[in-house]
């Protein structure tokens, strides 16, 4: 199956169970998001992979325009939804590959994306075009999470992600999201990580998709069980399998010249 049509078929089916969870994952990430876009937050602002649109309508209150971008309909309709029953009359909304955005060079004065960057095969062209259709000197807010340092944590993790949702491809460690970030031709200006933990079956919930349910716990179970906490704290809690993300923030420029 292509990948992006893969994407649209997961996302659609997670169009409500993401929509709720959206709201508060990663606990102050759209605070987070505000903060960092500084002197650029009042200006035309898109959101790449907007999903259900809670970065959006946080931001819409004070960009003077806004756009949300993303590759499936039914999380453009969930954007559109929220932003409205806000009352926010600022956005946009426009469905595509981020790969090859459909807009000019320079349009905006900043980009965030939230929770997307490991939904595509390759990052880096992704970073390009949000570089391309930048303004010199705005600013890119990426939150995302990332795995392990270690090679072996790392792919058992991403391996453990990709059973529970195929549109997922690789976490980065990140070290090498910092490094692709600059190999864009960022100058990265900020950053911060921290851990939130996560419930199994809370997570498993968001995918909508029953029959993953069982495999998946009972590997995770034997991985906690044996002490394999594959870079991602797995362990078993009051009888419960218990991990966390680790998230990460990174604020970059794309320079003047």
């Amino acid at each position: 199956m292509d990948h992006l049509k893969r994407v649209e078929e997961e996302f659609t089916r997670q169009a409500d169970t993401f929509d709720a969870y959206a709201a508060i994952a990663g606990g102050s990430v759209t605070e987070k998001f505000q903060e960092e876009l500084a002197e650029v937050a009042t200006g035309n602002i898109l959101d790449v992979a907007c999903g259900p649109g809670a970065v959006t309508a946080a931001l819409a209150g004070k960009a003077s325009s806004i756009t949300a971008f993303d590759a499936t309909p039914a999380m453009l309709e969930k954007a559109r939804a929220r932003c409205e029953a806000a009352g926010h009359n600022n956005v946009v909304y426009q469905q595509g590959a981020a790969e090859t955005m459909p807009f000019e060079d320079e349009t905006f004065d900043g980009v965030v994306t939230r929770l997307a960057l490991h939904h595509f095969v390759d990052p880096k062209i992704v970073l390009a075009e949000i570089r391309r259709v930048l303004r010199p000197g705005g600013l890119l807010v990426i939150a995302d999470v990332v795995v392990s340092e270690d090679e072996r944590e790392a792919a058992l993790q991403n391996a453990i992600e990709i059973i529970r949702d195929p549109s997922h491809i690789r976490m980065l460690p990140l070290t090498e999201l910092n490094a692709s970030v600059e190999e864009t031709d960022f100058k990265i200006e900020a950053g911060s990580t921290w851990d939130k933990d996560r419930e199994f079956e809370e997570w498993m919930g968001i995918v909508n998709d029953p029959q993953r349910l069982i495999p998946l716990r009972t590997i995770a179970r034997a991985l906690a069980e044996e002490g394999r906490h594959a870079g991602m704290g797995l362990a078993i809690k009051d009888d419960e399998i218990v991990f966390f993300h680790r998230w990460v923030t990174i604020t970059a420029r794309k320079p003047n010249v």
